[in-house]
């Protein structure tokens, strides 16, 4: 099996193009504040690269383990909002995950800037054992990114799971390592 590098995929241009990005953004809080953004720097070389390079970046994460719905202390808007502080490029949040909130703010996305899709956790299907019920989820994901997407996994704590934003998008899409995943 050959893995692709985010290297590669920035060689092939992604001035215009959508990528989804599966970042680790399970970040310590008290309360709706960051405790520790660890995490949140360590995504952000790559978040960098792409945008620099003029992507349209989806980036999908969780956060803690709600239960297959929202709840407001899982939602990623504090993490979101400290990536916003560190980042060079423009970052926004979406209200859900692959609702009309997602598919609006993506159509909007412009070239170099990051949306966050919120937590998908809070979609049962995300960690669903059925394979068809993520397969579904995977395939809501993936029509965010247009004809011409790409998926980079750079969620290095996630890699192992067979869950639809890991797992069954990279099957749906040309799939790439991230930074963090190629040197674990």
């Amino acid at each position: 099996m050959t893995f692709h590098t985010l290297d590669e995929l920035i060689a092939e241009g992604v001035r215009g193009r959508y990528v989804l990005v599966r970042s680790d953004l399970n970040v310590p809080l008290d309360g709706s504040t960051v405790t520790d953004d660890g995490r949140i720097k360590a995504s952000l070389p790559v978040l960098a690269k792409l945008t620099d390079a003029g992507a349209r970046v989806l980036v999908t994460a969780h956060l803690g383990r709600p239960k297959g719905a929202p709840e407001d202390k899982y939602s990623l808007k504090p993490a979101v909002a400290r990536l916003a502080e560190l980042a060079s490029f423009k970052v926004s949040l979406a209200e859900d995950t692959v609702g009309r909130s997602a598919k609006a703010a993506a159509a909007a996305l412009q070239d170099g800037e990051a949306l966050v899709l919120e937590n998908v956790r809070f979609d049962p299907r995300e960690t669903s054992k059925d394979d068809a019920e993520r397969g579904a989820f995977a395939d809501e994901l993936v029509s965010l990114s247009g004809v011409n997407g790409a998926f980079v996994d750079d969620a290095f704590g996630a890699v192992h799971r067979k869950h639809a934003s890991v797992y069954d998008v990279a099957t749906r899409l040309p799939s790439y390592q991230g930074d963090l995943v190629r040197t674990e």
